[in-house]
């Protein structure tokens, strides 16, 4: 062997050196020196439980290999506890063989040939899922794949969506298989398909959203030939179901950085056929005039939101990103030039909620997230009402009364909402909303805000009033949620003076369901 080859071989030929240790390439690139140790290390990690999986299936008369995003993650020093593996034993075989490597199998995705199982227990616990080679591919109108199982390896690799996810090891032999040159690629930090790029796409349209995503999660640069095909085949997007496109759109934004991934989806028009209120921002100028337009104006305030997420209970936190990035959908509609040459966009937080609502529920996110999201978008502007800190008690109970269990999310949307390069403005925005954030826990502190309710309860309501359960008792209960929103706690006695006062002069009225 010459020297500084060995068989963790890019572009290698099946059964080379059966170690890991160096790539085939002449004075390899030192990020690919790199992802060999990584790949050593993760390897090694993963050794006492692989290689009984590959003995197991060897025995079998089977093939066995490590394969795709595991690759991918060893030889990049990220391997978790979660294995792919791909074989040639068919999905009944699989099964009966991981039900004598580990008690816990299950079958939910049998019919895609991809069996699981775990291995131990809690964080040493490995997830492991072996799945049949597989060829197949979606039918020019079809929303589901054609599954079919293939005969080989490299059948299996070329189907799969980038070279860097068409590598393998071959187990228990730890044999490096790359005939696509992922490593190569994994070193250049490209994204590119072991095909051509229209054959891959052509095979699953989702692979176009899942480059965005890989530019986003994994920093890459899609190859040119790659951009070229996600631009003239992006109406190819339209036979993928609706939640598989969420669940790609997901990934995207609870990446670190998903700025790349989306300006991608807007520069292929791959956004106006699943996310159109996105790239219609690109028109429209923002109402300071200091942004090249509302586009670049909302993946600013996203960044800005994200790396305000240290102050959620948890993150990444995708009701976060989702309201950042969607909080000013509706200025295209409410765009109005003033005189003077300005331009305004009236009313586009309540127009931009009900856009949200449209938009999310098409793309199957769940209500809870739509609501949210919703919600926070018809909120972002409440706080510009405060100016210098003049509202009264009754105006900030009301804004943590709207805001409910988004207020700590509405904080981090306003405050990443300011994108003004005038810093003396930005301190002022800051100070104001730091003031408004003081007076909400010193309020906290004394009324506990966070439950505000109204000083009697409905059976209350109910003794006083003497009346039966119906519409007046909401009425009531919403008449003294008001007070206790204008004038703070009450106690039950002026509580009960001021509903009475209040049904002295509605009890003849009738009642409103």
């Amino acid at each position: 062997m010459p020297a500084g080859v060995a068989s963790l071989n890019s572009r290698g030929e099946y059964g080379q050196d059966q170690t890991i240790e160096l790539v085939s390439v002449s004075n390899p690139p030192s990020s690919l020196t790199a992802a060999q140790t990584n790949a050593v290390a993760g390897l090694v990690r993963i050794a006492p439980v692989v290689d009984r999986l590959g003995e197991l299936f060897t025995a079998a008369g089977h093939d066995i290999y490590l394969v795709g995003g595991s690759v991918r993650d060893a030889l990049l020093g990220q391997l978790g506890h979660d294995l792919d593996f791909t074989t040639s034993a068919r999905p009944d075989e699989v099964e009966r063989l991981l039900r004598r490597f580990s008690p816990a199998v299950w079958t939910i995705g049998k019919e895609f040939g991809t069996i699981g199982c775990r291995v131990g227990e809690g964080d040493d616990a490995w997830v492991i899922e072996v799945t049949t080679y597989r060829s197949d591919a979606y039918s020019s109108d079809s929303r589901k794949p054609d599954v079919a199982f293939g005969h080989t390896l490299d059948g299996d690799l070329i189907r799969r969506d980038f070279t860097v996810n068409a590598m393998a090891v071959s187990i228990p032999e730890m044999r490096f298989v790359d005939p696509y040159g992922g490593l190569e690629d994994l070193a250049a930090g490209v994204l590119a398909t072991p095909a051509t790029p229209e054959q891959s796409f052509s095979d699953d349209p989702l692979r176009m959203m899942r480059a965005a995503r890989f530019t986003s999660q994994l920093g890459f640069t899609p190859a040119p030939e790659v951009v070229m095909a996600m631009t003239t085949m992006a109406d190819r997007i339209g036979i993928i179901s609706a939640e598989r496109v969420r669940d790609e759109l997901t990934k995207l934004l609870l990446a670190e950085s998903p700025r790349a991934g989306l300006d991608l989806l807007v520069a292929t028009g791959l956004a106006e056929r699943v996310l159109p209120e996105l790239p219609a921002l690109r028109l429209e100028r923002d109402e300071h005039h200091r942004h090249k337009d509302v586009y670049q104006h909302s993946l600013t305030v996203l960044e800005q939101a994200i790396g305000l997420e240290h102050r959620l209970p948890a993150r990444p936190d995708l009701v976060n990103r989702l309201a950042a990035l969607l909080h000013d959908i509706g200025k295209p509609a409410t765009r109005r030039f003033e005189d003077g040459g300005k331009v305004s966009f009236h009313h586009h937080d309540v127009v931009g909620a009900k856009l949200v609502r449209r938009r999310l529920r098409a793309l199957r996110f769940s209500s809870e997230e739509v609501k949210a999201v919703a919600e926070l978008v018809e909120l972002h502007l409440r706080f510009h009402g405060y100016g210098e800190g003049q509202w009264t008690d009754s105006a900030v109970r009301r804004y943590v009364r709207d805001a409910g269990d988004q207020l700590q999310r509405l904080h981090i949307l306003t405050r990443a909402d300011c994108t003004t390069r005038n810093k003396a403005k930005a301190a002022r925005l800051s100070a104001a909303y730091d003031d408004l954030e003081a007076r909400i826990k010193e309020l906290e502190a004394q009324e506990e805000l966070n439950s505000m309710r109204p000083d009697l309860d409905g059976t209350q309501i109910m003794e006083i009033l003497g009346v039966p359960p119906g519409p007046v008792v909401g009425q009531a209960y919403k008449h003294l949620l008001e007070l206790r929103i204008d004038s703070g706690p009450l106690g039950p006695d002026r509580a009960r003076e001021e509903l009475l006062q209040w049904w002295a002069t509605h009890r003849s009225e009738p009642a409103q369901s």
